[in-house]
């Protein structure tokens, strides 16, 4: 519960018990105030990554699978934050922009092994990038993930296993 409005509903109770009618509501406003706190946010089941559209790829090269490719996931965190909720994340590879990821998408791409620019950008934020080795090892995860930081600037990290 926001505390300013936790700070309202506490000293409404206060006022309320210093009057006469307290002893009669007093109870019934306790109950509505601990509803209230009992709604508070809590983290909502996992749920699984969508596919972005085709529509929206415009590179559909480095989408479709091929002899010696190595795949590798980029996935789009979702987010409760509404400031950085409804942005769109647009995607590059090599420098060439490839597509664009809402809240909760991912995009498979299918990459030469060895070692690619994998780049993120808004269109608040300058594109960050990040050296993104592509192997075949199965001791190494090839996805990456672009999550918001709590100044809102976007970020990209490979992923672990």
């Amino acid at each position: 519960m926001p505390k300013c409005l936790y700070s309202h509903l506490r000293a409404a109770l206060l006022a309320l018990a210093a009057s006469s009618v307290a002893s009669a509501v007093a109870p019934a406003v306790t109950l509505s105030v601990a509803l209230l706190a009992g709604c508070a946010a809590t983290p909502a089941e996992p749920v699984p990554f969508k596919a972005v559209s085709a529509a929206r790829i415009i590179q559909p090269g480095y989408t479709e699978r091929g002899n010696g490719l190595v795949a590798v996931d980029v996935r789009r965190e979702r987010s409760r934050d509404v400031i950085v909720r409804f942005r769109d994340a647009l995607v590059y590879i090599d420098g060439e922009q490839v597509t664009d990821l809402m809240n909760g998408e991912h995009v498979v791409f299918y990459l030469s092994p060895g070692v690619h620019r994998i780049g993120v950008s808004t269109q608040f934020d300058p594109v960050v990038e990040m050296r993104f080795t592509v192997t075949a090892d199965t001791r190494y995860t090839n996805r990456a993930s672009i999550v918001f930081g709590e100044d809102h600037r976007i970020a990209l990290r490979r992923v672990a296993q």
